[in-house]
């Protein structure tokens, strides 16, 4: 897929020594950024595969089969099982097992109108506490977003994207609320993935990361409030596509 796209709007600072780390999580515990137990490792690696969609929402997890894949006890697997219980990524269905939570459509809209409300906030804090260097460093993630939608690379714009709202969070200085952000934006990541494949998503993600970086800028609480919450809430017709896309492409809830 080549198509000739519109060039988006970038970013006038400096390109940064960003770099997006694609290796998977290894469970043996080499090479970690800390000193994680296994248990912690298996269920960062898990979270992972839901978040990117190679483990499907309704998608059933059997303990036994996990210990095998990945080469581990009983013990551990049992203990990522219950860390992903707690934060709503997986769910029990009494004798059928644990699955990949499934949302229903009611539920998404509810949770992306959450965000919209959370992401607002962070963006109005950080017009008002942010440092020119995380202004800085917001800019430079957003000039790799525009290498992922020119390559055409909707997972690893995804990824990206992360960063950047990570970013976000921490120019708002504000623990409580970025935790609760962060904490959703698990519970929805897999459909959030499937909204970046949504045609025109990814360019008009651009374009809105634009105004919200341009309104915390100018120190416009009022501003990057709006853009950030629009810039969730996926407004209008890509609302709707999305919402109507879901069942037959990644399974939800009736």
């Amino acid at each position: 897929m080549r198509a000739t796209k519109a060039r988006p709007v970038t970013s006038k600072a400096g390109k940064g020594a960003f770099q997006l780390n694609q290796d998977a999580v290894r469970i043996s515990g080499v090479g970690t950024a800390r000193q994680a137990t296994r248990s912690d490792e298996l269920r960062d690696h898990l979270e992972e595969m839901i978040l990117d969609g190679r483990l499907a929402p309704g998608e059933r997890l059997d303990e036994m089969e996990l210990s095998r894949r990945f080469g581990l006890s009983r013990t551990p697997v049992r203990e990522a099982i219950k860390s992903l219980l707690a934060i709503g990524l997986i769910e029990t269905r009494g004798r059928q097992g644990t699955h990949v939570a499934l949302l229903s459509i009611p539920a998404i809209i509810e949770m992306f109108d959450v965000m919209a409300s959370l992401e607002g906030l962070c963006a109005k804090l950080a017009a008002r506490r942010a440092t020119p260097t995380e202004r800085a460093a917001m800019r430079a993630v957003h000039e790799e977003l525009v290498k992922a939608y020119e390559v055409g690379d909707p997972v690893t714009f995804y990824k990206i994207n992360q960063q950047f709202h990570d970013l976000l969070y921490d120019a708002a200085h504000t623990h409580f609320i970025a935790e609760q952000a962060i904490q959703l934006r698990r519970r929805i990541g897999a459909y959030r993935l499937r909204a970046t494949y949504q045609p025109g998503r990814m360019l008009g993600t651009l374009t809105e990361h634009v105004r919200i970086m341009d309104a915390i800028d100018a120190g416009d609480p009022d501003a990057a409030q709006k853009a950030a919450s629009d810039h969730v809430q996926l407004l209008g017709d890509q609302l709707t596509d999305f919402i109507s896309s879901l069942p037959q492409r990644i399974g939800v809830a009736q």
